[in-house]
């Protein structure tokens, strides 16, 4: 495919509204204090079947990331479109998250508090005990191994492949990792998902022994919430008029 067809796909009314989303949620992202300097990535599959995908530029703050700053590449890191370059430990995790686990969208971030329960021994959020944990029941993985850097293909492979089916990794002294079918679904689960491990970090830190529901009731909790996704629509389109375009 030539320049001149990514330029056109890049500027196409779809991934147009794809830009805007990202950037979007990486504007939103830092707004809940979920970001961290210039690092972290979010990204998006292209609608089309290709290996291609848009996601946050390198060296911009998540706070002043525009839909004109995103940036396309295909699933070898190759620019695409778009005036900015690529972090590579991006490329390495994104690509192969895409490729490997068929995410479209996939947020990674090193939130506090889903961060902190990465240090612990069950290196993850426990959703039998509070209904916004309760959500995600079902749907976490956990990659208990932790191997620096993502600075190889490799290691991307790795960490997609410890994701399986899960809509969400926990990886072990690292960070999460969340993914959807939409960018406002993936977002919502991502807002969602910190609030749920910073519940857990406050209750942890009383040193009283933790109540946990039934699992039953846990996962009656998660179908509610795959079940009714108005809510999450809504809420990033209050994001929306909240935070504009800078």
């Amino acid at each position: 495919m030539s320049t001149t067809d990514h330029a056109a796909t890049f500027d196409a009314p779809a991934v147009r509204q794809l830009r805007n989303d990202l950037a979007l949620a990486l504007r939103a992202a830092d707004y809940h204090a979920l970001s961290e300097g210039v690092c972290n990535h979010f990204s998006v599959a292209l609608p089309d079947g290709s290996d291609r995908f848009l996601i946050n530029p390198r060296g911009l703050h998540w706070s002043e990331v525009a839909a004109r700053d995103i940036v396309m590449v295909d699933g070898q890191g190759h620019r695409l479109a778009g005036r900015h370059d690529v972090e590579p430990t991006a490329m390495f995790i994104h690509a192969a998250v895409h490729r490997i686990a068929r995410k479209a969208c996939v947020l990674h971030a090193h939130m506090p508090h889903a961060t902190a329960l990465t240090l612990t021994e069950a290196r993850a959020l426990d959703t039998t005990l509070l209904q916004n944990a309760m959500r995600f029941h079902g749907r976490i993985a956990v990659d208990r191994h932790y191997n620096g850097l993502a600075l190889a293909e490799s290691e991307g492979e790795r960490i997609a492949h410890a994701m399986g089916a899960a809509d969400v990794v926990f990886l072990a002294n690292h960070g999460v990792i969340v993914c959807g079918d939409r960018v406002d679904h993936a977002y919502d689960d991502l807002y969602y998902l910190e609030r749920a491990c910073q519940q857990q970090v406050l209750a942890m830190s009383t040193g009283i022994a933790m109540a946990p529901v039934d699992r039953a009731v846990a996962a009656r909790v998660a179908a509610q919430t795959r079940g009714e996704r108005l809510q999450s629509e809504l809420f990033f389109a209050a994001l929306r008029r909240m935070l504009g375009e800078p």
